[in-house]
């Protein structure tokens, strides 16, 4: 498939049908408060959003690790100037700092993510703004997995796709002072859990000043009780988890019974303290 038909397709036809609604709403906030002016799109891929980011009145350069992306996206957006670069380098910096630093569907395609976002960081002078799919998962961590052989993976093929909790540590601990998801998320299927199915998508802001909009809230740095170095820690979370798992698996009427019980427990433990004094 060339790379033209590889982001052509109907599935990223409706993913930035539902994504650029949702962009410029939370751009135009933003955007009164910190009067942004400057706009890098890192992967940009063939230029979708930076022609998008372009439209709504930005100054726009972009970027992207694949000649065959630059190329095309020179062809279909030639008011944009498109740069061959791995966000995965340090050189990238060298571009300079810009009002809004705009990465979607990029960092999960990364062997480096975390060195990515350093990147992002320092080119960053206001806000960052990131789409990313997500490992499955509430702690603060990542995981290596094979991608499929095609030009709308990464550049290798194999990436670490972090957690959203493992994104928003990495933005704190990169140097943002505050981080927030979104309120309301794209209308797709990806950005929302139903029944059984998880949310794979997000959308998450990073900047360096408080940001003031209904429309996205203030998340804290995630942690962790698990210590790797320690059996222990590690014994001790997963002996939670297994009772959890436990009392998912109990019938309903068990676990009202099992509430019950730990609510008495609770209500009994102050009596009893006041009792002993």
């Amino acid at each position: 498939m060339s790379i033209a038909g590889a982001f052509d397709g109907e599935h990223y036809q409706g993913l930035n049908s539902s994504r650029t609604p949702v962009i410029s709403a939370v751009v135009s906030e933003v955007r009164r408060q910190f009067d942004l002016q400057t706009v890098v799109d890192v992967g940009c891929g063939v230029g979708y959003f930076s022609a998008f980011l372009k439209s709504l009145g930005f100054q726009v350069i972009a970027v992207d690790g694949r000649r065959e992306n630059t190329e095309e996206a020179k062809r279909r957006v030639p008011q944009v100037t498109f740069h061959l670069l791995n966000v995965e380098d340090p050189g990238i910096r060298d571009l300079g700092c810009f009002d809004l630093v705009f990465c979607f569907g990029l960092l999960y395609h990364l062997e480096n993510p975390f060195q990515a976002i350093r990147n992002l960081h320092a080119m960053t002078s206001k806000l960052l703004l990131v789409e990313s799919v997500c490992f499955p998962g509430n702690e603060p961590i990542m995981a290596l997995v094979d991608e499929e052989s095609n030009d709308a993976q990464g550049l290798n093929h194999i990436a670490f796709y972090p957690t959203e909790e493992c994104l928003v540590k990495m933005f704190y601990r990169a140097g943002f002072t505050k981080v927030y998801r979104l309120t309301k998320l794209p209308s797709h299927p990806d950005f929302h859990a139903k029944n059984l199915v998880r949310q794979i998508r997000t959308i998450l802001a990073a900047s360096h000043a408080p940001l003031y909009s209904e429309l996205l809230e203030l998340v804290t740095e995630p942690r962790t009780p698990i210590k790797p170095w320690d059996a222990t820690s590690v014994a001790e979370n997963q002996n939670f988890i297994q009772k959890l798992r436990r009392f998912m698996d109990k019938p309903l009427h068990d676990k009202a019974r099992t509430l019950r019980r730990f609510l008495e427990r609770r209500i009994a433990t102050p009596r009893l303290e006041r009792h002993k004094k």
